[in-house]
């Protein structure tokens, strides 16, 4: 029997979340990962590396806390939301047996994960509007403990209304969780459903570092919950997720005055976001999304060939799952000058091919 017939069945049919860096790619641009375009330094003492790391630092809970206006009982750090995503199919989903909800097009790991554990996916498509189709999935709720909902939505950008989501907490309440990732909140915080947790002990909230805060190298994320959750949580986490230096480094970003530079860089990705949203909406056949991330999807009239042309430029996006779209993740306002000045010349050229012909 070979190394790869040992291996669970599940494992090796499994086709793996296929991240940027994964996908890589040779460029001097990169808006392919939806990472922020600033590098903040921090200081790391190195001292207590000889130590194991506490499960749950307190000085890391009570600054997020705050941050997040929560109580602190209310709140778990992991190795980013993604572990978070797997603590919770492990918790409460029975292997073979229990199902998720996932409402494509969005993050690909809900689904994957899922699959790592052999608990089964159902996919209830977001309506034409990107919505919610909450008749769907009141169809599908049999058999299922966690319906992930992203908002605002990757890759498409847009915020899922606030009041379908109240609806569906309404509909799973005591049957199933609704996990609200807001790992692109930040950049909207007015849309958080955080003020919903003491309304609905089946809410659960995933959250990052990895975006406005411009740590995704760090990989520090959040899941707030009811203490019920967390506690049930905390049985099944690693012993010390968050290493010593992620703990200083995450508390200095959310100090005040780590949250005052973060806020200053969000307007400043805001603003870069309006810059190519508009430019790119002036030309002819393109169609730019509203987004609430930082991030745009846009529709191209012959996206693989234009994807391929900023490929071999250097300039690295990410294909998307929606026919003919790429998403375009907002970099510094030279990154975002230059990948439009790029797409704008390539489009010209296609046209007057096509005129010649």
């Amino acid at each position: 029997m070979s190394i790869k017939q040992l291996a669970r069945k599940t494992v090796r049919n499994l086709t793996p979340y296929q991240s940027a860096r994964r996908l890589g790619g040779n460029g001097d641009i990169w808006l392919n990962a939806n990472e922020s375009p600033f590098s903040n330094e921090y200081s790391v003492s190195g001292e207590r590396l000889n130590r194991y790391s506490t499960c749950q630092p307190t000085e890391l809970i009570a600054a997020y806390a705050d941050y997040a206006g929560v109580r602190y009982e209310q709140v778990l750090t992991s190795r980013g939301a993604d572990e978070g995503i797997e603590l919770l199919i492990r918790a409460f989903c029975e292997p073979n047996q229990d199902s998720i909800i996932y409402c494509p097009p969005t993050y690909g790991m809900y689904a994957i994960s899922a699959e790592i554990f052999d608990v089964k996916t159902k996919t209830v498509p977001l309506t034409e509007q990107w919505q919610l189709d909450l008749p769907a999935i009141a169809n599908n709720l049999e058999g299922t403990k966690l319906v992930f909902v992203c908002s605002p939505n990757n890759p498409t950008g847009n915020l899922i209304d606030r009041d379908d989501i109240e609806a569906l907490l309404e509909m799973t309440a005591g049957n199933a969780l609704v996990v609200v990732d807001e790992a692109y909140i930040d950049f909207c915080p007015e849309a958080t459903t955080a003020d919903l947790l003491g309304r609905y002990p089946n809410l659960v909230i995933l959250r990052t570092l990895s975006k406005a805060f411009a740590l995704a190298g760090l990989r520090c994320g959040f899941t707030l919950a009811h203490p019920d959750i967390i506690e049930l949580l905390l049985k099944i986490i690693a012993p010390y997720p968050v290493p010593v230096p992620v703990t200083e480094i995450a508390v200095q970003a959310l100090s005040e005055s780590g949250r005052a530079k973060t806020k200053f860089q969000v307007l400043d990705i805001s603003a870069n976001r309006a810059y190519l949203q508009a430019g790119l909406g002036m030309l002819d056949g393109v169609t730019v999304f509203d987004g609430y991330g930082n991030y745009l999807l846009v529709r191209f009239p012959d996206s693989d060939e234009l994807f391929k042309a900023l490929w071999e430029h250097g300039i690295i996006l990410r294909r998307s799952p929606i026919e003919n779209c790429i998403r375009i993740s907002i970099g510094s306002r030279d990154e975002c000058e230059k990948t439009l000045a790029f797409i704008r010349e390539q489009l010209t050229q296609n046209s007057e091919k096509r005129t010649a012909l």
